[in-house]
């Protein structure tokens, strides 16, 4: 029996920083895989009661992503952004702007590590100004990636349980 895992850790190690830490009972590709491939990121990108109703990914240095997510009430939030450094399945970095936001894009950094089958995701997320992540931080960012990882927690175990 596996370990339950733990939730999501978010911390603040600069002015303009904030460090999303999550670990998952699933190897690095397979994780890599989830945040990489479309038809495993509209079973688990969002929090509860959210589902990505377009998901477009050009998984390249210079390749642009697009996401739109939708509630329960109907509303959409849209995120897009650029790919800057792709390294299958250890590292991506990337460009991240929400639609309607005029602070401006984020710059995205997560880095898989695995170990004994467990990988760790660190996802750093570098805003252009204290004030900005400290707005961020204010919203319910913390809980509605909480419960998206958590969804891909369930993912992963029940991709890993279909494995041969």
């Amino acid at each position: 029996m596996s370990r339950p895992e733990q939730g999501l850790s978010v911390t603040t190690p600069s002015d303009t920083e904030l460090v999303l830490t999550r670990t998952f009972a699933a190897s690095r590709p397979l994780v890599f895989d989830a945040f990489t491939r479309p038809e495993l990121l509209r079973r688990w990108h969002g929090a509860r009661g959210w589902h990505l109703v377009v998901c477009e990914i050009d998984l390249r240095p210079g390749g642009a992503w697009r996401f739109v997510s939708r509630g329960p009430d109907g509303a959409e939030m849209g995120l897009s952004g650029v790919y800057h450094e792709v390294e299958p399945p250890y590292r991506l970095v990337q460009t991240e702007l929400h639609a309607g936001w005029e602070e401006g894009e984020a710059l995205v950094t997560t880095v898989f590590d695995e170990l004994h089958g467990r990988t760790t995701m660190n996802t750093t997320v570098r805003y252009s100004s204290r004030e900005i992540r400290d707005s961020v931080l204010r919203t319910p960012m913390k809980r509605g990636a909480g419960e998206a990882y958590d969804r891909l927690a369930e993912v992963l175990s029940e991709t890993t349980l279909k494995r041969p």
